[in-house]
């Protein structure tokens, strides 16, 4: 005869309010399921015990029927227990990896850093606080619009239906392809809607083009330092990654001559405006330089604007774009909407000339497909509607009101803020010693930082460190970098 657990007499369930306690932080189906998972890790119920009956659970702890069951379900959908038709819900056997996997999930430290990109990476992908993240690439979630994309979201499942069942086109959403013509016109490039592709992000487009140009040996120059999770996905495809001097105004274009002579690159990856990590802008005289010596040296540049909206335009700090200039014929032009909207919207764009959107579109629809028009038409509804200039607006504030404020800080804890570029989120400073040591302090002390090694393809020591403007409220950080600095040089 089969055993019957009932749940309200295990002493830790017993009274109703300890297990549910009507947290506005927690749902009550959260806590039911939190509650019998902790009892199930700590053997309180055993494999094969009947669960009790979704009346009586709903009785005894004064909740509805739906509650119970929506609770179940989850249960039964995590693995913790099984549905049997007409007999109830029983405890269900766990194989010893998945319940040490489940638990370890739960309780496991970060292990020993690896400074890599890799490392990073991973880490910035962790549920943390903003303000202990400074080497984040990110804003903090509530310095973005969370109603703003929400509404959008709302509105567009409001939609027939069917549309959102299919798969979208692999050039990408025609309405939202006509509103990036519209942007692009703005920076002064021209570029018809059949001239975009859309993709997952700024990543998956420079993969596409990366695959598409470069064969095993190729050479693609990339700045120095730059944007790191490129250098081993291109490294990936075999190709040989060199960096080119980044300077305040662009690259160093003598360095830029002498190294397209020496390796006849094929891509030259730049950020033109709001470069990451320095914040800095390519001057006119640059981006032209940068044109002449792509078309004497026949390679293709590949400009990644993903900060574009982050800068206040032209008319109040000048900003160039070698786009603008050569008017996508042989510059292959990078935008999206990862950093003002929301990085899992996952939407951004290529513009080039419409003889390669094909291509790219073709290898696009080869590797996966489509992208998620859901996605596009969320983004396509704020930008048709207006809101989205005002957000951004808002967010360029944000950006100025703490920027001079953290800089000043920073140079208080014993960094150089040599290099302070008037917009953008962040700032790269020289902390006088070696910053991969001074990560690890962090990381110890809980403080995700983002040493300078990473940002440069030959991954050498360095004493710089991104910094993000918008994730340095915690005073601890502060107080931790000048701590560590200081021990560094005395020691």
């Amino acid at each position: 005869m089969t055993n019957t657990v009932r749940l309200h007499k295990v002493p830790t369930l017993d009274a109703a309010p300890q297990v549910l306690s009507r947290n506005a932080g927690e749902s009550l189906v959260d806590q039911i399921v939190r509650a019998v998972q902790s009892r199930i890790d700590d053997k309180l119920l055993r494999t094969g015990a009947r669960m009790p009956s979704i009346r009586l659970f709903a009785d005894t702890h004064r909740v509805s029927r739906f509650t119970v069951v929506e609770a179940y379900d989850r249960l039964v959908a995590q693995g913790f227990l099984e549905s049997r038709r007409g007999s109830g819900f029983y405890v269900r056997e766990r194989s010893p990896m998945i319940a040490a996997g489940a638990a370890a999930s739960r309780t496991r430290e970060t292990p020993p850093p690896q400074l890599d990109v890799v490392w990073l990476v991973r880490n910035m992908f962790r549920q943390h606080p903003a303000e202990s993240m400074p080497g984040s690439g990110l804003l903090p979630g509530d310095w973005l619009d969370g109603e703003l994309v929400a509404n959008a979201l709302r509105a567009v499942s409001r939609q027939n239906q069917n549309l959102l069942l299919q798969y979208g086109n692999p050039q990408g959403f025609l309405p939202l392809r006509q509103q990036l013509q519209l942007k692009l016109a703005e920076l002064e490039i021209a570029a018809a809607p059949e001239q975009f592709v859309t993709t997952a992000g700024v990543t998956q487009a420079l993969d596409l083009i990366a695959r598409h140009f470069l064969q095993p040996g190729d050479t693609i120059f990339v700045d120095d330092p730059a944007w790191f999770l490129m250098f081993g996905s291109f490294a990936m495809l075999g190709a040989k990654v060199v960096g080119i001097p980044r300077l305040p105004d662009g690259p160093d274009v003598a360095k830029l001559a002498e190294l397209a002579a020496l390796h006849k690159p094929k891509l030259y990856v730049i950020n033109s405006v709001l470069h990451n990590p320095t914040s800095t802008s390519l001057s006119a005289a640059k981006a032209f330089q940068v044109l002449k010596i792509a078309e004497q040296h026949d390679f293709t540049i590949v400009e990644d604007d993903i900060y574009c909206d982050m800068h206040p335009g032209s008319a109040v700090q000048p900003a160039t774009r070698i786009a603008a200039l050569d008017q996508l014929q042989r510059v292959i032009y990078l935008g999206g909407f990862s950093k003002t909207l929301a990085a899992n919207l996952r939407v951004g764009f290529i513009a080039t000339s419409a003889d390669m959107a094909v291509r790219l579109s073709d290898r696009k629809m080869l590797s996966a497909l489509t992208t998620s028009e859901i996605g596009e038409r969320v983004v396509y509804k704020i930008l048709s509607e207006g809101h989205y200039r005002k957000h951004v607006d808002r967010l360029r504030g944000k950006l100025d009101a703490v920027r001079e404020k953290t800089i000043k800080q920073l140079e208080r804890a014993g960094l150089t803020v040599d290099i302070a570029a008037p917009a953008g989120m962040f700032v790269w400073a020289d902390a006088g010693c070696d910053t991969n040591l001074l990560t690890e302090k962090g990381m110890e002390q809980g403080y995700l930082l983002a040493p300078g090694s990473l940002f440069s393809p030959a991954q050498l020591p360095s004493t710089r460190m991104r910094i993000n403007v918008a994730c340095m409220s915690d005073p601890g950080v502060l107080r931790s970098m000048e701590r560590e600095i200081r021990q560094f040089r005395q020691g």
